[in-house]
């Protein structure tokens, strides 16, 4: 049988350094733990040492290890247990209705016993399923191509516009630090204002009230002002608000490819942006141990997109012509442009996890796996789920 997953080994990984205005983007996203092999053995480099006794210099950005240190044994057995795992498949959104019980969102996540009790509930397998079925609706498909756009959909694209261009109007801060610009504070700060007014232009008047459950995801959905970070906790977050819009009925299916294609595309230019204009850390990044800084969904999507692909296989994203001129179309080469865009070296040594994936025979496995990875190393990870919030669209069950 045909393995479904990664061959090579990736180098000792090296410090990056990149050319962007920031200077440093490291190479993980918020994974705390184990990481998938697709079906083979993957060998990970052991964490670099630090400096004992003396300072680093001050170019040095060190590349974080895993918080949580597990036995070989652990190790195997929880990679073993997300190979074994079931793909998650597509499911409809169940629809709300009458009467409306909508409440301010909370944060029910403590430990990994309530993980599981997430994942084990309908609000959970439901959440999960919406992100399959949003992957599903983009299979095979460009960027570019027609779809169906509401005028739900075009309202969100408007307010993304916006965001986008507050930050024109709020240009980075002048400051020695080459992270984390304090500028960004306040265009979260305008966010935090005019999230519920930017609500309230496509809610339709029954649905009003929902914008005191529906805000906080969005708000939290482009960073934390506090750490000037972002992370895939936050990526999950605008997955999740765009879940509540689907429970109210103001995205139905039919729009999933605008969805994707706009909705997505829109926020993933503007978090592009956040990032390189303030600065913005990776939020617990674990430097080479992880799929990227701050994004995974892209990855999901992007490989959706490729499946079936009559040219392009998984090992095309080396090809640097192919890169420059299809990086457009598809957000799976969008992603690794971006990352050869803002980093320096060897894409196998600050890369390395997307460098074993490359390996792997076709997109449909790469698009299953990543499913359950997201499932293992995002939702199932209580450091990123704990700031989860719950309220009615999103039951605590």
């Amino acid at each position: 049988m045909e393995p479904e997953g990664f061959h090579r080994s990736p180098k000792s990984p090296q410090t990056p350094t990149s050319s962007d205005a920031c200077n440093s983007i490291s190479s993980a996203g918020d994974f705390h733990g184990t990481y998938p092999n697709f079906g083979g053995h993957t060998a990970y480099p052991s964490a670099p040492q630090g400096f004992p006794g003396i300072s680093p210099p001050p170019t040095y950005r060190p590349i974080r290890a895993p918080s949580i240190n597990l036995s070989p044994d652990s190790y195997r057995s929880q990679q073993q247990a997300i190979m074994l795992a079931p793909v998650p498949q597509p499911q409809r959104v169940t629809l709300v209705s009458l009467p409306y019980d909508f409440q301010v969102p909370t944060k029910r996540i403590h430990s990994p016993e309530d993980i599981e009790r997430f994942h084990t509930s309908e609000s959970g397998n439901n959440f999960l399923g919406f992100v399959a079925a949003l992957s599903e609706s983009i299979r095979g498909r460009k960027i570019s191509d027609t779809c169906h756009q509401s005028v739900a959909v075009n309202s969100i694209l408007s307010i993304l516009e916006t965001l986008v261009r507050w930050m024109d109007e709020i240009p980075p801060a002048p400051q020695s630090s080459r992270y984390g610009n304090v500028a960004y504070r306040a265009w979260h700060e305008r966010l935090l204002e005019q999230s519920e007014s930017l609500m309230l232009t496509f809610l339709p008047d029954h649905l009003k009230s929902s914008a005191v459950e529906i805000v906080p995801y969005f708000t939290d959905s482009f960073g934390n002002s506090s750490r000037i970070d972002f992370g895939t906790g936050h990526e999950t977050n605008f997955a999740a608000w765009l879940y509540c819009l689907a429970r109210m009925g103001i995205i139905r299916e039919e729009d999933y490819q605008a969805v994707v294609a706009r909705i997505f595309v829109k926020y993933l230019e503007l978090m592009r942006k956040l990032q390189l204009v303030y600065c913005l850390e990776p939020a617990g990044s674990h430097g080479v141990w992880g799929l990227d800084d701050y994004h995974f969904l892209p990855f999901i999507f992007g490989s959706s997109q490729l499946i079936d692909h009559k040219h392009m296989k998984p090992k095309s994203i080396h090809n640097e012509d192919i890169l420059e001129n299809l990086s457009n179309e598809y957000m799976y080469l969008s992603s690794i442009a971006f990352i050869r865009k803002v980093k320096k070296g060897l894409f196998a040594e600050h890369s390395p996890l997307l460098d074993d994936i490359s390996g792997v025979p076709n997109w449909k496995k790469v698009n299953s796996g990543l499913l359950k990875m997201y499932k293992a190393e995002v939702l199932e990870k209580v450091p990123i789920m704990q700031h989860f919030l719950f309220g009615w669209l999103i039951k605590w069950e």
